[in-house]
């Protein structure tokens, strides 16, 4: 397998990943009750596929929070996003440590170091994910856009929301950063 097509195929496979756990947190309720007497600062949840005509199974799952007690500090979030990228039965995937997530709107940048992964061009690299929640027509981007995965990709850094999410795959689930200005 070429490192192009292994590249894509591990970016598929951590999309998988990341949408399991995305999954998971999102049915576990409203992200927004951990913070005390209202709601986290930010959240990013959910799993999707890209859509693909040649029949490519490439997943996004995210399980991305930034606490009320760090609201002001998005390189304080933690959790992990997974994807992965699977054609013929060749590919790869990843499982990247948050650390850094912000949010506005419905939009949602967040970045992570790859912890696990079975494609060697990610491995201990920062990664960047974008995710436009528009309700079924979810959208998505990456930093490996160029198939480049850079040595250092600075944190809350990734490409706008160009890829499509198929049809009936899309539940990501942003929740919009509410930054705490200090009184003047």
């Amino acid at each position: 397998m070429n490192r192009r097509t292994r590249i894509t195929a591990l970016t598929a496979a951590l999309l998988i990943t990341a949408g399991a756990a995305g999954s998971a947190a999102a049915s576990g309720g409203d992200p927004g009750s951990a913070r005390p007497g209202g709601r986290e600062a930010a959240a990013l949840t959910g799993t999707a596929k890209l859509y693909r005509p040649a029949g490519d199974d490439i997943t996004f799952s995210f399980d991305a929070h930034l606490a009320a007690k760090d609201n002001m500090d998005p390189q304080a979030a933690t959790g992990t996003f997974r994807f992965s990228h699977y054609k013929d039965g060749e590919g790869g995937y990843a499982v990247a440590k948050v650390d850094c997530l912000t949010t506005g709107g419905k939009v949602a940048v967040v970045t992570g170091v790859v912890t696990e992964t079975d494609v060697d061009g990610f491995r201990n690299k920062r990664v960047g994910i974008s995710v436009h929640d528009d309700g079924k027509r979810d959208r998505l981007g990456y930093s490996w856009i160029t198939e480049e995965v850079y040595e250092e990709l600075p944190p809350c850094m990734s490409a706008a929301p160009f890829e499509k999410v198929q049809a009936g795959t899309g539940d990501f689930r942003v929740l919009p950063w509410h930054m705490d200005y200090p009184a003047e």
